[in-house]
């Protein structure tokens, strides 16, 4: 089957789900609010995917996840907003327009020069638009993932020259943060809408320090999850190997099997 029949045959496959006429009931009730939370958790799989470096599994989550652009091109089609052809022609347009040291022969000098055009051509595209988003930050989109979002606030910031020249700075600012979350804990009675401030400042300047260190702090606590879940996970398999559960331990042979999980496995 050549590929303009294989997405053809998927968008009937969706559109006959849809239909009211002896489709999927679930499908059916469905609309653009249902379905935000499986297209994020489906783009989360792919990324799962790509970490594992499992690429049978990535070729299947980028099918679901391309069912989910399926599915919201349908439900637009629906309602004559627009279908699958007008999203596939709004992203050529997209990458030709942005692209024209490839499409149209234009020369840039580096690839800062070809950055700023792409930036230039965004906020073109916005006025174009009529965009009521007239503000440096506020096309960094509010519903990523709050790490995600923290990092391209500042990439934002430092391309005007909001930033530390040096990550040093980075390191007082953490500091400073995280003592002013003790001091929120140690006042006689704690304000929790304080802390949960605190700390948020506190999680926001170590993104600074990652961004300092171009790393990207959603991947980097993506390792760290990792690293704590087979660490934990040694600690369980050790104590049923021993005939014993959670319960049976306390926190100190926990601890030590954690020092032992960090010298045994090979992500430390």
């Amino acid at each position: 089957m050549s590929q303009s029949s294989s997405i053809q045959q998927l968008l009937d496959i969706m559109a006959k789900l849809r239909d009211p006429n002896g489709g999927c009931p679930w499908d059916i009730k469905q609309d653009f609010d249902s379905i935000v939370p499986y297209t994020i958790e489906e783009a989360y799989e792919v990324a799962d995917a790509i970490e594992h470096r499992d690429f049978e599994e990535l070729r299947l989550e980028l099918g679901d996840l391309l069912l989910q652009v399926v599915f919201h091109a349908q439900m637009a089609k629906e309602q004559s907003l627009f279908d699958f052809d007008d999203v596939v022609a709004g992203i050529n347009d997209k990458l030709i327009r942005r692209h024209p040291h490839v499409f149209a022969n234009k020369e840039f000098v580096d690839e800062a020069a070809v950055s700023a055009n792409w930036e230039a051509e965004k906020q073109k595209e916005r006025a174009q638009k009529g965009a009521v988003k007239t503000g440096l930050l506020d096309a960094v989109t509010v519903g990523l993932p709050a790490l995600m979002r923290a990092n391209k606030l500042q990439k934002k910031a430092s391309k005007v020259g909001f930033d530390w020249p040096t990550p040093e700075p980075v390191f007082d600012k953490i500091k400073e943060e995280l003592d002013e979350v003790a001091d929120e804990l140690a006042a006689d009675k704690v304000d929790h809408s304080r802390l949960e401030a605190e700390i948020g400042d506190l999680l926001f300047a170590v993104v600074n320090l990652a961004r300092h260190h171009n790393i990207d702090p959603e991947h980097a606590l993506r390792i760290s999850n990792g690293s704590f879940q087979r660490r934990f996970g040694f600690i369980e398999q050790t104590l049923a190997e021993q005939g014993r559960s959670f319960e049976d331990s306390n926190l100190a042979e926990m601890d030590a099997l954690w020092r032992d999980a960090k010298k045994h496995l090979s992500d430390n």
